[in-house]
């Protein structure tokens, strides 16, 4: 089975972004967590999407806060499914979900709740299912 990977735009979002991770092990997909920001590492995050299906991955889920642009980024430079999971870092998260949930055309990105990467485990599981991989 192909392997997700999750990506976050912090350090601070490692604890909430790390549930997914027994979720898929259980399910015997392997993870692999990175940190890497939209903004302060543009470079090195276009390279991981791009080159993110050829290292085996068949889903990648990126969590985001404030702005939220992580995942739109990613999906923009990748055709893998990407999986938003917007993080409160201020308004209660619903910065973030507006920005995860409203991507421009031909740039689709699923989105999950807020805090919620267990979901984003789930749906990455049921996407990887029906792929066949």
């Amino acid at each position: 089975m192909k392997k997700v990977l999750i990506l976050m735009g912090s350090q601070s979002d490692m604890e909430r972004m790390q549930k997914a991770v027994p979720i898929l092990e259980e399910a015997g997909v392997e993870a692999e967590v990175i940190v890497s920001s939209a903004h302060r590492d543009p470079d090195r995050t276009a390279e991981l999407a791009r080159t993110a299906e050829e290292k085996g991955f068949g889903v990648v889920i990126c969590g985001a806060g404030l702005s939220a642009a992580l995942p739109g980024v990613v999906a923009a430079h990748t055709k893998l499914p990407v999986i938003g999971v917007p993080l409160n870092a201020a308004l209660g998260g619903l910065d973030a979900l507006l920005s995860v949930a409203q991507m421009p055309p031909g740039v689709p990105v699923a989105c999950v709740g807020i805090d919620n990467a267990g979901n984003a485990a789930h749906l990455a599981l049921r996407i990887l299912r029906l792929a066949g991989s």
